[in-house]
């Protein structure tokens, strides 16, 4: 798509690669969903093949109100479902009343920001398929006793099954971004809801990595009523827990308060 050129302030690296976006796209499945959603469509490589699809809905949300102006003139036929919105700012379950897959090349600095979004929405989003820097591909990805394993990897993979998919290099983007990047999957856990008080479960979560390198029964003391300090889950650190064990660890923590 000529005449889009990338901004800095939007974090824009445009995917260059014919080839690539196909991987991209055909690793979305879709399966059980109503929608799907493009964040960023940017110069319109992954909306050239999503559009191409009439066996489901498709949406482009789009901040660059330049790159909105070029997507309508270049995609007349899907022009109606570009979004001028930041997707931060989207109330996802209004617009969406039935489960949708996400899919995109995300900048690098509002990829956190988009995860936790989903996670807000997880009863909404069945799916996503995204590339964004490889470190934090890794770091969701990451199983429990990895130097990359945190709070993103621990809340993600407690409803999403996680698959770091493959590397692309920089070469594959105009302007080339500094790093690698890495694209996901994530599919919704069909168990739903989690065992446990799921608010304070993320609590629990966050502070624990808060202070990482503490033992639990250090890092949550100031924000928890302490079950057996002796605990041997209270004994580790917070890496070497998986999913089940945090929920576990929930539950321990919410039935000491209950008593008291």
């Amino acid at each position: 798509m000529q005449g889009l050129k990338p901004k800095k302030s939007l974090g824009q690296h445009f995917l260059t690669d014919r080839n690539i976006a196909l991987k991209i796209v055909s690793a979305l499945h879709a399966e059980g969903c109503n929608s799907i959603v493009e964040i960023g469509p940017g110069t319109g490589v992954l909306t050239a093949l999503l559009a191409e699809r009439k066996d489901i809905d498709t949406y482009f949300v789009e901040i660059d109100r330049e790159a909105v102006t070029i997507l309508r003139e270049s995609f007349p036929g899907i022009r109606d479902r570009i979004i001028h919105a930041d997707f931060l700012g989207l109330d996802v379950e209004r617009i969406f009343k039935a489960p949708v897959a996400i899919i995109g090349n995300l900048p690098y600095n509002i990829s956190s920001p988009v995860f936790f979004k989903v996670l807000d929405n997880r009863d909404r989003v069945n799916e996503v398929v995204c590339m964004v820097q490889k470190e934090v591909a890794r770091r969701i990805a990451s199983p429990p006793g990895s130097k990359d394993y945190g709070i993103l990897s621990v809340l993600m993979q407690a409803f999403y099954t996680v698959d770091f998919l493959f590397t692309v290099g920089p070469g594959v983007f105009y302007p080339p971004p500094k790093v690698n990047s890495g694209v996901i999957r994530m599919v919704r856990r069909e168990a739903g809801n989690l065992p446990c008080d799921e608010g304070k479960f993320f609590r629990v979560v966050k502070t624990s990595f808060n202070q990482r390198r503490k033992m639990l029964r250090n890092s949550l003391q100031n924000r928890f009523i302490m079950c057996d300090r002796n605990d041997p889950l209270l004994k580790k650190r917070p890496e070497q827990l998986s999913v089940g064990d945090f929920v576990e660890l929930t539950n321990r923590l919410e039935e000491v308060r209950s008593k008291k």
